[in-house]
């Protein structure tokens, strides 16, 4: 069941960079890759895009992860929509930590856990997180919102799996639904923007 909230909320993935091109098949190193990751130029026309998008939406308040990708993403967004306010910083809406995994292939990650996505809810890689630990310090920034705010329209700009377990978080979904979506429509892509 959906959650009520007080605020409406517009969810904003990064922008895409090396990660979705060059290096799709490696996880991203926590709390980013050395050198960071920057957009490329194709993430920036995405993000230019959802800057239009968003340009008559009246956002009040925005606040995203502190990592480079997400603040190049956030600085095109606020110059396209006109917005002179600070922007808040959040570390509890940075990418998922995959431990000892950051770095590595896909595959070594997932064999690991068998290839059987359920587990990463509950078993986090050495020196990392699990999805129930990402989701809770999201829903964290969701109630510190909820508690600060009434009424307004606040822009979350952060990576694909905060951004999944939010989105799910709020609309009610099932870890089993969430992962078992064969469509891929709850994923949310690089540049992409949803409303909860």
């Amino acid at each position: 069941m959906k959650k009520t909230l007080n605020n409406k909320y517009f969810l904003l993935r990064h922008g895409k960079n090396i990660h979705q091109t060059e290096k799709s098949d490696i996880f991203y190193c926590y709390p980013d890759d050395n050198p960071p990751c920057t957009l490329i130029e194709e993430g920036i026309e995405q993000i230019k895009k959802a800057g239009e998008f968003l340009k008559d939406k009246k956002i009040d308040f925005i606040i995203c992860s502190d990592i480079l990708r997400v603040k190049q993403t956030a600085e095109i967004i606020t110059g396209i929509i006109g917005y002179d306010k600070e922007i808040r910083f959040d570390q509890r809406l940075r990418d998922i930590n995959w431990g000892i995994f950051g770095g590595k292939t896909m595959a070594e990650g997932w064999n690991y856990y068998n290839n059987d996505m359920s587990k990463r809810f509950d078993i986090a890689p050495e020196g990392g997180e699990t999805w129930n630990d990402c989701r809770n310090r999201v829903i964290g920034v969701l109630n510190d919102l909820e508690s600060e705010f009434r009424g307004k329209t606040i822009l979350i700009i952060s990576h694909g799996d905060p951004l999944w377990l939010l989105e799910g978080y709020v609309l009610g979904t099932s870890n089993n639904d969430l992962i078992n979506d064969e469509k891929g429509n709850r994923t949310i892509q690089t540049g992409e923007i949803r409303e909860i």
